[in-house]
Formats: structure tokens, sequence, C-alpha cells
């Protein structure tokens, strides 16, 4: 006899209910991808310098231009609320203190990847292309690269770059800023 076995998949709701009752502890590591609780890899020092790094770079050439939001929630559906490293979103007043973060007010998002690669760029990026985020850039630090997904077209991304040291990037919601590789891999 075959027994099938189904997932209980969570909603982004019942997700932060496990939170509010305790059974997601305020440090846990943990981000809701397709329904299913996803336990995140430690950050390393050289990761958290990028994301210092991506930051200022991107508070101070834009200032009140954009929102820089840092390893907090964007939902993408109704089952998906991963915290992406740095996203770049459209200005609001209140810095999104009155409205959830969803796809449609990102602009642009960062994924710092040193032992993440794979998960990121499988898993995340389709999930990114899918609810209409505009560009997504992966810090790939293993081979010391940006990885670059953008030109969506349905629920992908058209164009996939790898840009190494001494090569340049326009973010294409911010036509008038220029980054170089270093800028952000350090």
């Amino acid at each position: 006899m075959v027994v099938e076995t189904t997932k209980k998949l969570f909603t982004v709701e019942e997700y932060y209910r496990m939170a509010e009752v305790g059974i997601l502890k305020p440090d846990d590591r943990v981000e809701l991808i397709d329904g299913e609780i996803i336990e995140m890899s430690p950050i390393g020092d050289r990761h958290a310098g990028c994301v210092n790094r991506a930051t200022h770079l991107f508070t101070s050439r834009l200032g009140n231009r954009v929102v820089v939001s840092i390893q907090n929630p964007l939902q993408l559906s109704k089952f998906t609320e991963p915290e992406p490293d740095v996203v770049v979103l459209k200005p609001q007043a209140d810095y999104y203190a009155s409205k959830k973060v969803w796809a449609e007010d990102a602009l642009l998002v960062i994924e710092v990847a040193d032992t993440t690669l794979s998960f990121d760029r499988r898993v995340k990026v389709p999930r990114y292309a899918a609810a209409g985020v505009p560009e997504v850039w992966i810090e790939n630090l293993q081979d010391d690269t940006l990885l670059v997904f953008r030109d969506l077209a349905g629920t992908q991304y058209k164009t996939s770059l790898a840009l190494r040291r001494g090569e340049t990037i326009i973010p294409v919601a911010l036509p008038d800023v220029i980054f170089s590789v270093e800028d952000l891999l350090g």
C-alpha cells in the first residue's frame, strides 16, 4: 500500500502568527519560500561588509529618491516572503511604516551570496521574476562577480549577465547612476 503525503504550506499570515505565539523566535534566521520555512545561513564578515557597502552606496548616491531596505521582508505572494539583503524601493514618505512592502514597490533586489549562491539563483531569482521585480543582482562572493538579472518577459528575466571587476552596471530603474563591480564587492 502506498500512502501519499502532502505538505502543509504556510501562508505569510500564518508565518507571522507563528512568530506572534513564539513558535518562531525573534532571532530565528528564516524565510518563507513557497509556503515552506527555510533556515537561512549565518552571515559571514565579508557578506556583512558587502551589505554595509551597498547600503552606503545607494543611500549616499540616491538620497531621498529611494528607500533602501536592509534584510527586511519583501512579500512576493501569499506563500513567499524572503528577506533579501538589500531592496531598493520606490520612495515613500513614511518609509513603508504604514504599508507592507510588496514586489511592486521594489526597483532592485540585491542578494549577497557566499554559501547560498545556488539557492539564490535557482530558487529566489525565479520567484522575484514571477512577482515582477524588475531587476535582481547577486553579489557572487565565491567567484567575485556580480550576476545581473533584468528585462522581465512574463515571469522570467530575458537578460542574465556576469560582471567582473573593472566593469560597471547601471540599474534599469535608475539610469543616471553608475556602479562599478568594485563598488559593490569591495
